[in-house]
């Protein structure tokens, strides 16, 4: 039994507890390890591989590069009810850029028919609007990622070791995600966690 008082003045000065049992034998893997989240993330940069296996990947070529451009877009996509996820903007030429996200497969259509009327009604003026169904998305997590450098190089350089191709690359502090083909999944995930010893993680 473990006070609740002693548990609360624990996280508040962030010193670690190990609950024990009196019948087993006293180690330092022995009982119960309580301490702050992060401090468990730490002890492995990267903590997992997520993926999503079915993902589309749209492109609008050639939109105007102003204000609000974005939020036009994504906003009629929102109203549609497209989850959208990765987005990725191209550098602008001209005045015009192309405009890439990722959504899942059985939304296309309905993504699809929104921005078409969009354009139709005057909204909105693209080139084209190129779709590829046939992608996943597979991601590297940790907590550890934030004061860790390297994590993309290996995680891009085990893709490239297996001939896997990336086509959109989006990160944040603890997330690194790729979309690939979808036939490279599997190796990609679990090249991945192979590289990255998930399987002593914990």
């Amino acid at each position: 039994v473990l006070q609740t008082r002693s548990v609360e003045l624990a996280m508040r000065y962030k010193v670690k507890l190990r609950v024990l049992s009196s019948f087993e034998e006293q180690s330092d893997e022995a009982g119960t390890l309580v301490c702050d989240e992060e401090e468990i993330m730490e002890s492995n940069v990267v903590a997992g591989v997520a993926y999503s296996r079915d993902e589309a990947k749209m492109t609008l070529l050639s939109v105007a590069d102003r204000p609000g451009i974005a939020s036009i877009i994504f906003g009629c996509l929102s109203d549609a009810g497209v989850n959208v996820d990765m987005i990725v903007q191209n550098i602008s030429e001209d005045g015009r850029t192309d405009m890439t996200y990722s959504l899942p497969t059985d939304q296309v259509k309905r993504a699809e028919t929104a921005l078409d009327e969009l354009k139709s009604s005057g909204g909105l003026n693209f080139a084209e609007l190129v779709i590829d169904e046939d992608v996943s998305k597979v991601s590297v997590v940790g907590i550890g990622m934030r004061s860790q450098s390297g994590v993309a190089a290996k995680m891009f350089k085990v893709l490239s070791d297996e001939g896997v191709n990336i086509k959109v690359i989006t990160t944040s502090e603890i997330k690194i995600s790729v979309l690939i083909d979808r036939k490279y999944m599997e190796l990609a995930v679990q090249s991945l966690h192979d590289a990255f010893e998930l399987e002593k993680a914990g």
